[in-house]
């Protein structure tokens, strides 16, 4: 036969302003755990049922040199170390068990640091039932009468359900029970006593408002995260999966039966709800069916023992509750085949893994790495927690890391889609867990700030309501008598009508007596009923006019109620308007701030371009002011320089003119006053020398540069104060240079002598000199004297600028009238040519002095000597 498949349906999109817009921040409550000890430290007091506060250990002020801080957390209820299971289940997961049986989706997990007590919260203990059990007992007392048969819901791999008719249901019970080895109806089954008294619950708790109209199926599955991977705890395997058989030699065995527990994969359905695929769903009829389900997957999980919980959860533990609800037909006999009218809901309860630092656990291998993939996934969750608020908070449209942890992908769906999430942080007061209770109230803290889409309410059904009962006969139930066999019986009987003989006549007197009695009974019971039926009358009476007046007050509050819901439904509107209008104007405002802040971005990237643009403008033009500073200070130390020589050199033609007109003079004068006896013999070359030299009563303008050979007579000679006094000198004498024989001789004291210039001599002087020799026209050597001033340039090196040479040349006396004669005498001034003419003819040796050159003023001198006149 075919079946009729029905899937969780998608939730239905409304248009904005309805009642999923709505939305509702996740509710955190805090419980706090007894102390171990009595005189242990505390470091969490609570203050009132919503605030909590942290003090700092005395020990880890100490170590903090002595900072010491207390901090108040705030939660939606602070739950104390006497708070008992009933009062935290009323609280905290009533309200999603009564949402569950309302189509409505909730999750509901435990968080804190490990031996925080998240187990024995969601658990339990013997004699005392934690949230699970409480919450699977609330169900079954709420559908306990309305449930389904078993496998008329079966669930598939798609994460929906299929439905089937009675008689496939039936056919399925019968399968399932000629199996070889049948599971026992959960009504002959025994409760294991290992648990038996975590589900026994004194307090009888239900679900208001059930719809009887409707029936119910409840299927339970159980997984657990271990180092990021999905395991089914429900799983049936030959072998333990955790725990492989070991033979005698301590090696494992080789057995084809054993097949290890497999991952699970984690998939979307069509509606794009996150489920795990082939993940085994066990449907239970009872409170004490579904638990032994849940403790032979508790069995499976993977717990150890470590240094600060002796039973400590390696592992997330997810327990999903999936509630399937499908309306009655029209008859109210079977279950209504439309997919459309069918709702899944689900809760999921999960026991997360406590956070632990190695350092106190003291972890080592497997432990070590089952702690860092806890403290992974918690840490994902947390990042995704500061994702949703900074997005929800902030306009944000940032990408929350689902996919980085397999935790945080399988419950997506809650925090993108619709329905309840409650976290109870579970906090242990001991010092010792100071630091860690603290990141754990920060991450509560946070995620009070997350908001979650608040869930719609599901379609109403269209067919008529109460139509489970309403062809059920209505009449005596079982052996009840009916009220006319009652009021039969209380008749006297009859007494015998037979007449056996004729003048019997005791028979029909006594018959009369009996129907006059019967008569009188039957009237007074009319009378009876005449009164009673009366005073009901006046009682329907009474009670119409009661109902009649309630209505009519109640049509009355009825329409002040709606006259209250039009004016409030104006007001919203109005408001609605009002709130269209202002979101208006922020996002003109926000489009208005962009702008300016575009523009504000673009002036100061202007700004600082221009300020950058005007530093290097006062950086290229203090560079210029220096460059052209140090220009002019070259240039005016060069004209000083040039203007010193020129006035130099002035001067010394000038004492040289003066020089030259004293000697005429002295030379006059000693003409005409010596007496003319005998006529002066030729005076030789040397001889000549000598009268020149012992006739020069003044100095010789020769300058320094120039002095006497050694083996020469001394001569007093004149010596002009240079301008290059205390100025070290470079003499640069060529190798190739000859010595020659002359009285005249370059000589410059504290000179530097060198071969070839070099950079090291030129660094250490101010003065350069160098002797060229060359051959002259008349084939004596002429010695030039080529001097210059030393510069430092700005590269670091030297320069030489050239400014005079001196010339000193070797001539034959025979030679000199031709030469002479070949000259152009200057022209002397003040008619001295006479005078000079009559003066050569007595003087053997004259000084010819010329001034200038082409590289600037400078001197040469000739030694001739001079051929006296006929």
């Amino acid at each position: 036969m075919k079946s009729a498949r029905a899937k969780t349906p998608r939730k239905p999109i409304v248009k904005k302003g309805s009642q999923t817009n709505l939305k509702d921040p996740v509710g955190v409550y805090c419980r706090v755990r007894p102390l171990g000890f009595p005189d242990q430290e505390c470091c969490i007091e609570v203050i009132n049922n919503t605030t909590v506060q942290l003090h700092t250990p005395e020990g880890y002020r100490l170590n903090r040199n002595g900072d010491y801080k207390e901090t108040q957390y705030s939660f939606k209820q602070v739950f104390g170390t006497h708070t008992t299971q009933k009062e935290l289940f009323d609280v905290v997961a009533n309200p999603l068990v009564n949402d569950l049986i309302h189509g409505k989706n909730g999750l509901l997990f435990t968080y804190g640091v490990t031996g925080s007590g998240k187990t024995h919260t969601m658990t339990g203990s013997p004699g005392e039932g934690g949230l699970l059990p409480r919450c699977l007992d609330m169900i079954f007392n709420s559908i306990g009468s309305f449930q389904a048969k078993r496998y008329v819901f079966k669930s598939n791999d798609r994460n929906s359900m299929d439905i089937q008719c009675e008689v496939d249901a039936l056919l399925e019970r019968q399968k399932r029970e000629a199996m070889p080895n049948p599971k026992t109806s959960s009504s002959k089954r025994q409760v294991d006593p290992e648990f038996a008294d975590m589900i026994t619950v004194q307090e009888f708790c239900k679900a208001e408002e059930v719809d009887e109209d409707s029936v119910y199926g409840v299927f339970v599955s159980y997984i657990e995260i271990y180092n990021n991977y999905i395991y089914d705890l429900l799983e049936e395997v030959p072998f333990d999966p955790i725990k492989p058989k070991w033979n005698s030699c301590s090696t494992p065995m080789r057995n084809t039966d054993f097949v290890p527990p497999q991952s699970k994969l984690l998939r979307e359905d069509k509606n794009h709800n996150m489920y795990v695929a082939g993940c085994t769903e066990v449907e239970v009829k009872s409170t004490e069916e579904a638990f032994e389900v849940f403790w032979r997957g508790q069995k499976k999980r993977r717990i150890a023992n470590t240094h600060l919980n002796r039973e400590s959860s390696r592992s997330h533990s997810v327990f999903n509750i999936k509630l399937v609800q499908a309306p009655l037909d029209a008859d109210g006999d079977n279950v209504l085949q439309e997919k459309e009218q069918i709702t899944i809901s689900q809760l999921s309860l999960v026991d997360l893994a406590g956070s632990e630092r190695t350092n106190r656990t003291r972890a080592e291998g497997n432990r070590l790495r089952e702690a860092g993939n806890i403290n992974q996934s918690l840490m994902t969750l947390r990042t995704c927690m500061d994702v949703l608020r900074e997005n929800q908070m902030y306009g944000t449209n940032k990408m929350v890391p689902y996919r980085d942890s397999k935790l945080t992908h399988l419950f997506k769906n809650y925090f993108d889609g619709e329905g309840k999430v409650r976290m109870i942080v579970c906090v242990n007061p001991k010092a010792e867990d100071y630091e860690e209770n603290l990141q754990v109230m920060r991450f509560a803290e946070v995620t009070q700030e997350v908001e979650v889409a608040r869930p719609v309410d599901k379609a109403i059904c269209g067919l008529t309501p109460g139509r489970r009962y309403r062809n059920q006969p209505r009449g005596p139930v079982g052996n009840e008598p009916l009220v006319t066999d009652v009021v039969l019986q209380s008749f006297p009987p009859l007494p015998s009508c037979e007449i056996l003989d004729i003048n019997d006549e005791q028979t029909l007197p006594r018959l009369i007596e009996a129907l006059e009695k019967r008569h009188h009974l039957r009237q007074m019971m009319i009378d009876e009923f005449n009164k009673q039926s009366n005073a009901f009358k006046a009682l329907l009476q009474e009670f119409d006019n009661a109902v009649l007046s309630k209505e009519n007050h109640m049509q009355g509050k009825l329409n002040e109620k709606e006259k209250m819901i039009s004016g409030q439904k104006l007001e919203i509107e109005r408001l609605e308007k009002k709130n269209k209008t202002l979101e208006y104007k922020i996002e003109i405002l926000e489009k208005t701030t962009t702008i300016y802040e575009e523009d504000k971005r673009n002036l100061q990237q202007e700004l600082e371009t221009q300020n950058q643009k005007l530093q290097r403008q006062f950086s290229d033009k203090r560079r210029l002011e220096a460059r052209l500073q140090g220009m002019v200070t070259e240039t005016t130390m060069k004209w000083e320089k040039e203007c010193e020589r020129r006035v130099a050199a002035k001067q010394l033609e000038m004492q040289n003119k003066l020089w030259v007109k004293d000697e005429k003079l002295k030379q006059l004068k000693a003409i005409v006053t010596e007496p003319k006896t005998e006529k002066p013999e030729r005076p030789s070359r040397e001889r000549d020398r000598e009268k020149v030299t012992q006739r020069s009563a003044s100095p010789s303008p020769v300058p320094l540069l120039f002095q006497p050979d050694q083996n020469a007579p001394p001569i007093r000679l004149r010596h002009r104060r240079s301008r290059s006094a205390g100025d070290r000198w470079v003499d640069h004498k060529p190798a190739s240079n000859m010595q020659t024989e002359t009285v005249m001789q370059p000589h410059v004291p504290h000179a530097i002598t060198v071969s070839v210039a070099n950079e090291k001599a030129l660094a250490k002087c101010e003065k350069y000199m160098l002797t060229h020799q060359e051959l002259a026209s008349d084939g004596e050597i002429e010695t030039k004297l080529i001097k210059g001033d030393i510069y430092k340039t700005r590269g670091g090196g030297q320069s030489v600028q050239f400014t005079d040479i001196e010339t000193l040349k070797q001539e034959s006396p025979n030679g000199s009238r031709k030469r002479r004669s070949s000259t152009v005498a200057p022209a002397q001034p003040d008619g001295a040519e006479s005078e000079w003419t009559d003066v050569e003819t007595r003087c053997s040796v004259a000084v010819e002095m010329r001034a200038g050159s082409q590289l600037g003023p400078g001197y040469q001198h000739h030694a001739q000597p001079k051929r006296k006149k006929p």
